[in-house]
């Protein structure tokens, strides 16, 4: 039987390769009908000055300003990194995450039935 042609993809990563964490993606399509994905961490937003006032024995009292004022209403989405895709690009991805979450769902489920065979295999015992 005849082998079908093969090829190989070599990976070159640059020295500066760094692997970033990601909560989300803001996007959409793009005017030229491309995928644009932006991706973000959210967290929570660093002041960026706070006040306090001096107690009477020289030592740092009760906060009495922040700036910016809304600090505690609002939330950072840092954007890390983006990318731009066109729309076979956009299918092959789709196709490939959703083989990836077969993947990890397939993983946590034998996770959770060795779990729930651990817990049914175990003996009381006094102590």
């Amino acid at each position: 039987m005849a082998k079908n042609p093969e090829m190989t993809f070599k990976y070159v990563f640059t020295y500066d390769y760094s692997p970033v964490y990601v909560n989300g993606a803001h996007g959409g399509v793009s005017p030229r009908g491309e995928l644009v994905m932006n991706f973000y961490l959210e967290r929570q937003p660093l002041p960026n000055a706070i006040s306090h006032e001096i107690t009477q024995t020289g030592t740092i009292g009760e906060e009495t300003g922040v700036e910016p004022a809304d600090l505690g209403r609002s939330i950072v989405r840092h954007v890390t990194n983006g990318v731009v895709v066109n729309y076979q690009t956009a299918r092959d991805l789709h196709f490939w995450l959703g083989e990836k979450l077969k993947e990890m769902e397939a993983l946590e489920q034998a996770k959770l039935a060795m779990a729930m065979e651990q817990a049914g295999g175990k003996t009381q015992s006094t102590h």
